[in-house]
C-alpha cells in the first residue's frame, strides 16, 4: 500500500498538528483578529504540500524478460547513443600533460577505460555519430523531475549495488546547482550507482541535483540487493535522473522530447519502477 517517503511522515504531522491547534485555539480562546485561522490555514497547506512532495504511491512492476524499467518519474529530456572519450585520472595520471580539465567537470584523462561497460569510474561520454556505432557504446536516458513528481527513485533491474559515489563539481565541498533541464546539469553534485545484474549486465544510474533540489537521500549501499522497481533513495524537490545502460544488448522504446513528436512536446511522462525503457535487442 502507498503512502508516505522515509522522513516525511515529522513535517507532515507536525505541520497538521500546528494549524490544527491553531485553529482550535481561534476558535475556543481568541483569534487574535484572525491571525490563528490564517496561520492554521497555512500550516495545513504546508501539511499538504509535505504529503505531496514525499507521496510514494505503490507500483505495478513489469515482469517480462529482458527490460529495464524508469528509475524516476518525469519527462523524458532526451535517449542518446554515446561512447566514453574520457575517464578520471588516477592519482598518478594527475600529473600527466594529457589532463584536460575546466571549472565545471573537473579532471579528465582524454582516454576511456578499458572496459567502458563495467562503469569503473566516473567516464565522460559524447553523442555517436552515424554509422560509428561500436559495441561499447551506451544508450542514456535522461529523465526531468519536476517539484510536483514523485521524489522516490527505484532500481530499474534485479541487481545488486557494486558502486555508490557521491560526486561535486571541481574544488567544491557541494554543487553546482544548474537548472535541472539543462543539459549541463550533468555535472551537477550527483551520486553515481552502479547496479550489478544477471550475466555481469552492468546499469549507471546518476541521482542528479537540480538548482531547488540540493539533497540526494541513498536508502541502501555497496553490497546491497535490490528487485526490479525496489525503492532505493529519493531527490527532493526538482531534479534528474540518468540512466546508462549497453547499447549492444538494449535498444529504447521510449519518446523524448527531442524526438520531435508534437504530442510529446516535453517527452514522454514516465513511471520510476513500471515504465519499460529499454528492452533486450533478443526480445
Amino acid at each position: 500500500m502507498g503512502g508516505l517517503a522515509r522522513g516525511g511522515h515529522a513535517p507532515v504531522l507536525i505541520t497538521f498538528m500546528m494549524g490544527s491547534s491553531a485553529i482550535i485555539i481561534g476558535v475556543m480562546i481568541d483569534s487574535l483578529n484572525g491571525l490563528m485561522h490564517l496561520f492554521g490555514v497555512l500550516c495545513w497547506m504546508a501539511a499538504a504540500f509535505f504529503v505531496n512532495f514525499w507521496r510514494d504511491p505503490d507500483r505495478k512492476i513489469p515482469a517480462d524478460e529482458g527490460v529495464i524499467v524508469s528509475p524516476a518519474d518525469g519527462h523524458v529530456m532526451f535517449v542518446r547513443r554515446e561512447r566514453a572519450t574520457g575517464r578520471r585520472p588516477s592519482s598518478d595520471e594527475m600529473t600527466s600533460q594529457m589532463i584536460e580539465s575546466d571549472g565545471l567537470t573537473g579532471p579528465w584523462y582524454p582516454e576511456a577505460i578499458s572496459e567502458p561497460l563495467s562503469f569503473a569510474t566516473e567516464q565522460r561520454f559524447e553523442p555517436v555519430p552515424d554509422g560509428q556505432e561500436s559495441s561499447t557504446d551506451v544508450f542514456r536516458a535522461a529523465i526531468f523531475m519536476s517539484p510536483l513528481d514523485v521524489h522516490v527513485n527505484r532500481s530499474p533491474l534485479a541487481a545488486s549495488i557494486e558502486r555508490m559515489e557521491h560526486r561535486t563539481g571541481r574544488g567544491r565541498r557541494r554543487g553546482p546547482f544548474l537548472p535541472a533541464m539543462k543539459k549541463e546539469s550533468e555535472h551537477n553534485e550527483r551520486v553515481r550507482t552502479v547496479l550489478l545484474g544477471e550475466d555481469d549486465l552492468r546499469v549507471e544510474v546518476l541521482q542528479i541535483s537540480g538548482a531547488l533540489a540540493r539533497t540526494i537521500v541513498p536508502w541502501m549501499g555497496v553490497g546491497d540487493e535490490l528487485r526490479r522497481g525496489q525503492r532505493f533513495g529519493m531527490i527532493r524537490l526538482g531534479s534528474r535522473v540518468d540512466i546508462r545502460v549497453p547499447a549492444k544488448l538494449f535498444y529504447p522504446v521510449v519518446e523524448s522530447a527531442e524526438s520531435g513528436n508534437p504530442d510529446l512536446p516535453k517527452g514522454q511522462f514516465v513511471q520510476a519502477g513500471s515504465t519499460i525503457l529499454f528492452r533486450n535487442v533478443g526480445e
